[in-house]
């Protein structure tokens, strides 16, 4: 195939086709990628040909390589009969389903038993189907976690098998910024340009603007700041600091149950100690009347339905896809009820508000999640005044947005709600003119310290480096308060926030 005639893969960065790319390097056929620089969360993977025409989807394009390189007789992925054919175009399809939600680990059980006595999906080779199964899990963030369970070890020592693929590890290394990283860093040790097990911030985010670029640090006052906050604050003032931007700190204070000004007063002690350096301190609950307000709105968009099922079986409902009874409330009904809430009458009581989204998605985050729900607890800093709460799920997008939030950073085991923040904010922004996008940038979660103590490695080199003032045999604790006890500074700190 000609240069000139070769298709253009493009995908969004954050989701690349690694089935893809590994089939076309198994199967020899010259394949054109690149991360499409205005791709979103709702970019689809798509292959486009020279005179116009469009596959779009990974499996369709599976099956379009996996044809070129039968037609080429470079390679034969589809199998050897018919039936193994069709095998194949079945998996592709159920490939599909492995996305993060609370359905997956159950889907890996299944495909563990299935492999107990197989070393592939189909045949006695590697097919495209198990390409197609292998990229999935290889882009998925819960797998890692179910992996190392060790609850399916047939699906764990198939995919190593194939991980270990030449086609695969050169997918991983084209299409993961980490691996990129990496192999960079691993030329550059060589040719003797230093490196090392160090960790690193060096990173950037997407359509960022020098000057213009905004973070927050969202700490909820419910608790002490541990480690993984310190990392959450440390990555969102660095980004900030190198695009000359500024972080916002503000307390997602929407919990009245669980919140304190004590835990609110102790993050602020720890934020200093950290050195952090932030624009201004502002709170969810500053919020509260335009939260309300917008739900109106959002009621009378219909976007918005009052639901007074019970708890257990809203929940029995969400997990196998059922629509509420209620689901079909007229707007003039549900803004009634909505003022019951507010009121806290026993009537209101009963009831939250949920977002009319999509009950038959895979990705469960999508299947109508509650947006209001009653609260008769006295909030520490606004009082009896109100007697109903927005969620975080709709307090986020909506304040992160109206402060001028340009980048909000993530941990990856939240990736599977990034569908449901981006569907929200596109919802409030309908009804609230004016409110600008949000960037969603994930990062990896700390890793825990065994038995929640500080791992050797990292107290030897905080010994090396002279991080700690004083001897910390006694070091057990992973909260910012526990480590600050123990001597441990800004800079030991932030060190351990990039070792993990």
């Amino acid at each position: 195939m000609a240069a000139a005639e070769q298709p253009q893969l493009s995908y969004w960065e954050r989701n690349p086709p690694y089935a893809a790319v590994a089939l076309a390097h198994q199967a020899n056929v010259p394949l054109k990628h690149a991360a499409d620089p205005k791709g979103t969360n709702k970019s689809i993977p798509t292959l486009k040909f020279a005179s116009g025409e469009e596959l779009v989807g990974v499996p369709l394009i599976l099956k379009y390589l996996t044809r070129v390189g039968f037609q080429d007789r470079v390679s034969n992925l589809y199998g050897l009969t018919p039936l193994a054919a069709c095998q194949v175009d079945q998996w592709l399809d159920t490939s599909t389903q492995l996305v993060s939600g609370p359905t997956f680990e159950q889907l890996c059980q299944r495909l563990n038993s299935y492999l107990s006595l197989r070393s592939f999906f189909v045949g006695y080779s590697t097919t495209a189907a198990d390409l197609a199964i292998w990229g999935q899990l290889q882009a998925c963030p819960l797998w890692k976690k179910v992996k190392t369970s060790g609850s399916v070890p047939h699906l764990s020592r198939w995919f190593d098998l194939h991980a270990a693929l030449p086609a695969c590890t050169s997918a991983v290394t084209e299409l993961c910024p980490t691996q990129k990283r990496a192999a960079t860093a691993a030329a550059d040790l060589a040719a003797g340009k230093g490196g090392g097990d160090v960790g690193s911030f060096d990173v950037g985010l997407p359509d960022a603007v020098q000057g213009k670029v905004v973070t927050r640090f969202p700490p909820e006052p419910s608790g002490y700041l541990h480690i993984g906050h310190a990392k959450a604050a440390l990555l969102n003032q660095h980004f900030a600091n190198i695009y000359n931007g500024k972080m916002l700190v503000r307390f997602d204070d929407t919990n009245p149950t669980k919140e304190k000004d004590e835990y609110t007063q102790n993050i602020i002690k720890d934020m200093q100690v950290l050195g952090l350096k932030y624009e201004t301190i502002t709170y969810t609950s500053d919020y509260f009347p335009q939260m309300l307000d917008l739900g109106e709105r959002l009621i009378e968009a219909g976007v918005l339905y009052a639901d007074d099922t019970p708890v257990e079986q809203m929940r029995e409902e969400r997990m196998h896809g059922i629509d509420s009874k209620r689901r079909n409330r007229t707007p003039e009904e549900t803004l009634a009820i909505f003022k019951e809430m507010q009121a806290g009458t026993e009537e209101g009581l009963k009831n939250c508000l949920r977002f009319k989204l999509d009950m038959q998605a895979p990705n469960k985050a999508l299947r109508d999640p509650v947006a209001f729900r009653c609260n008769l607890t006295s909030h520490w800093r606004t009082g009896d005044k109100y007697k109903v709460y927005p969620t975080y799920d709709f307090a986020c997008p909506f304040v992160d947005s109206l402060e001028g939030v340009t980048h909000a950073l993530r941990t990856s085991e939240y990736k599977d709600r990034e569908a449901q923040y981006y569907w929200i904010l596109e919802q409030q922004q309908k009804v609230w003119p004016g409110l600008p996008k949000v960037h969603i940038w994930d990062y990896s979660r700390c890793g825990t310290f065994h038995s929640y103590g500080l791992c050797l490695q990292v107290v030897s080199l905080s010994v090396t480096h002279s991080l700690v003032s004083r001897g910390c045999e006694e070091c057990n604790s992973v909260l910012c308060l526990g480590l600050e006890c123990r001597s441990w500074g800004a800079s030991g700190l932030e060190m351990i926030a990039k070792l993990v």
